[in-house]
């Protein structure tokens, strides 16, 4: 408002409804445009979204940090499509969507500690428990090994006393110890989620595995009763058969199931903003299908995605595809 033009903004957005319709690259920067809030203030929502910009357990290229401010910019796209058209229409199931009868609040990111994993493990944990006592988790990470703490906050929050797992990922994250890293980092999220109390490997399901194991990987996953579906099966199957296998294997006997999805599960000539890209990954449409799917079973109670760094992908395109994914699996969980 200026000296020339003295009309109250609530006079111009009546005259002018359109300037009540925030444009997608406008505005707050939150997960699909929702309210900001404190953890301990969700008792009224449907999804509570957490950010943990956290990259200090990488292996390989650093940049996950980036990862939730990026995906929190790229879902503002539905947000601003759905309330510019007053809903929306889902070309691809043909489900009918309102993303503002969709109630989210975006509770930040979680502090994290640069150089102390342990700390900021713990940060995680009590975060996604507090959030989860209330209402579904949602976190946009940051390298793998956030998915360790997330996971244990989930149980612990949501009283769970076992929980599965469904982990779409172009790696299986089972190291046992690392020379280098130790035994806490993203190469070992999966098996400190095995050996947690809340879970074991018989209901943890893999998608997407690919690339390079350690010896006798095939032995492992048998001894232990991992459930394990690399890219070939999903190639020979079909990535619906493979999801429902998947989800059911990690659903049995547990009282809820989380849902990981590592960006690099992904073919990286789709999504190249990763840390550890893995050639002959899922196809976007793939990707979509699997949250598709998952988003449709009762027994899912919190979600992650994690490892999208923006840096090394100009065109935005990975983070768009992560943002999407999160929307779809929210979408079915909450909006239809």
């Amino acid at each position: 408002m200026t000296d020339s033009d003295p009309t109250p903004a609530g006079e111009f957005r009546t005259a002018h409804p359109g300037a009540d319709v925030e444009m997608a690259y406008a505005g707050s920067n939150t997960f699909l445009k929702g309210e900001s809030r404190d953890v301990d203030d969700l008792d009224d929502v449907d999804v509570g979204v957490l950010g943990v910009p956290y990259d200090g357990a990488l292996t390989n290229r650093p940049g996950a940090r980036y990862g939730p401010e990026a995906i929190r910019r790229a879902s503002a796209w539905w947000a601003y499509l759905s309330n510019y058209k007053g809903g929306l229409t889902n070309m691809n199931t043909g489900a009918q969507v309102d993303y503002s009868d969709l109630h989210i609040a975006d509770c930040g990111d979680v502090p994290v500690f640069p150089m102390d994993y342990e700390q900021t493990a713990k940060s995680i944990q009590s975060h996604v428990a507090t959030v989860a006592e209330r209402t579904f988790p949602f976190v946009l990470g940051g390298d793998h090994y956030c998915t360790y703490p997330a996971f244990c906050g989930f149980a612990e929050g949501s009283g769970a006393d076992s929980v599965g797992l469904v982990q779409i990922d172009a790696h299986t994250d089972t190291s046992n110890e690392s020379a280098t890293f130790g035994k806490h980092y993203h190469g070992s999220s999966t098996r400190l989620i095995a050996e947690s109390q809340y879970s074991d490997f018989e209901h943890i399901s893999q998608i997407g595995i690919r690339g390079y194991e350690s010896p006798n990987f095939f032995e492992f996953a048998e001894e232990s009763g991992l459930n394990l579906y690399t890219m070939r099966d999903v190639h020979d199957r079909g990535i619906t058969d493979v999801i429902v296998e998947a989800v059911e294997a990690a659903a049995a006997d547990t009282d809820a199931v989380y849902v990981t999805f590592d960006i690099d599960g992904v073919d990286p000539g789709i999504a190249p903003g990763t840390g550890t890209p893995e050639p002959d990954g899922l196809s976007a449409h793939q990707a979509l299908q699997v949250m598709e799917l998952l988003g449709t079973h009762d027994a899912i109670g919190a979600a992650d995605v994690m490892e999208v760094s923006p840096k090394y992908d100009p065109t935005e395109s990975t983070q768009t595809l992560g943002a999407y994914l999160a929307v779809t699996l929210l979408e079915r969980q909450f909006a239809e």
